[in-house]
């Protein structure tokens, strides 16, 4: 898409997420077998023609680097834009381990960046958002209703409320107002998805550098709901901000429903990842795994079932995994069980183990933790 630039916020922390987010942003932590959820909103742009995408980090992004490199698996990797990682390189506006104090600092902290874009519109988006989503024709929307932001939402509330905005909207889904922080809110939910034009973009974000006002929802969303034209774009397919690890589990387990699952992977826009040459996976006959999604290169020996199995995961003769999340290299020795764990990369499980827990309160292990 020629006219429509991506921008992705990849800096937010959410410490709900706990042994998850130790070494690694939440845009970065793998979900659903072989991704990682910025592949969705990474996806969803490529899927829509964009061409050139920037992603604004600060802290604890190694493991993003290395997952989207040069951008070549989005076919991203041109000699002209494509894809642009983009640390918080502005010193006066960002401070260091404190964060961004909000999407508008954000901006500022890269407003070199934002003044050679070289299309007319922007879209702005999480990088922790699960959602596949044709934004094609959120675009097209935008321009036919001549909005000066358009805004995706959707209709089902979120299960962190008070972290979610929510928008009143009146006649022809134009914004009135905007909410947040309330336990109990009206309204279209947010996704924190919005289109606008790069000149819009660049004057908001010099007044809110001037005025000191960092949040996008205070000083767009609330303040100049009543200055500009500001619609909502219903959404109603599926959504998910994943903000706990119990939440990280409920959302994996609901990958195992078909219905689900296709939703999120529909056929005509397909959701990219990092391409690893591995080997196909082998399942002794002796062993089993049903209902369960498992990625290439593993190598099951013992019995798996409704467990999402990440690359390169081995579980050994004798062993039981039910109702788990194993990541990249995980590794189950001989007897051992596990029920409702989820191991984070490189994790070794020693013969015999036994590791029980509940899918109401899971268990996490830490990236390369023995137990």
């Amino acid at each position: 898409m020629k006219g429509l630039h991506g921008l992705i916020f990849a800096y937010d922390k959410h410490l709900g997420l706990r042994e998850l987010t130790e070494r690694r942003s939440p845009a970065s932590v793998p979900f659903c077998g072989r991704y990682r959820i910025i592949d969705f909103m990474l996806s969803s742009m490529v899927n829509a023609g964009i061409d050139d995408v920037g992603i604004v980090l600060q802290g604890n992004y190694q493991s993003l680097l290395d997952h989207v490199g040069s951008g070549k698996d989005w076919d991203l990797s041109r000699k002209h834009g494509g894809l642009r990682l983009l640390p918080p390189f502005g010193a006066n506006q960002c401070r260091g381990d404190a964060g961004f104090r909000g999407r508008m600092e954000a901006l500022a902290s890269v407003a070199s960046y934002l003044e050679n874009i070289r299309q007319d519109h922007v879209v702005l988006a999480n990088g922790d958002m699960v959602i596949n989503i044709p934004l094609q024709k959120v675009y097209e929307e935008h321009i036919r209703s001549g909005a000066d932001i358009t805004c995706v939402c959707t209709t089902k509330r979120d299960s962190c409320p008070e972290d979610a905005t929510y928008l009143m909207v009146g006649e022809d889904n134009a914004v009135t107002s905007a909410q947040f922080n309330v336990k109990n809110p009206a309204g279209l939910r947010s996704l924190d998805i919005y289109i606008l034009s790069k000149a819009l973009l660049l004057q908001l974000v010099n007044d809110c550098k001037r005025t000191a006002d960092f949040s996008f929802r205070t000083a767009v969303l609330q303040r100049m709901a009543s200055q500009l034209k500001i619609k909502a774009y219903i959404w109603a397919g599926y959504a998910a901000k994943i903000h706990t690890l119990q939440e990280y589990y409920d959302r994996s387990m609901e990958m195992m429903d078909p219905v689900i699952r296709n939703e999120l992977f529909p056929r005509e826009r397909p959701v990219y990842t990092k391409e690893m040459n591995v080997s196909s996976t082998y399942v002794d006959p002796d062993g089993g795994c049903t209902n369960s999604l498992v990625a290439d290169g593993c190598t099951i020996e013992g019995t798996v079932e409704n467990s999402v199995l990440f690359r390169g995961v081995s579980v050994a003769k004798g062993a039981k995994v039910s109702n788990c999340i194993l990541m990249q290299n995980v590794t189950v020795g001989e007897d051992a069980e596990l029920s409702c764990v989820i191991a984070d990369k490189n994790v070794r499980i020693t013969p015999g183990c036994t590791l029980v827990a509940s899918d109401r309160y899971p268990m996490a292990l830490a990236k390369d933790s023995e137990v």
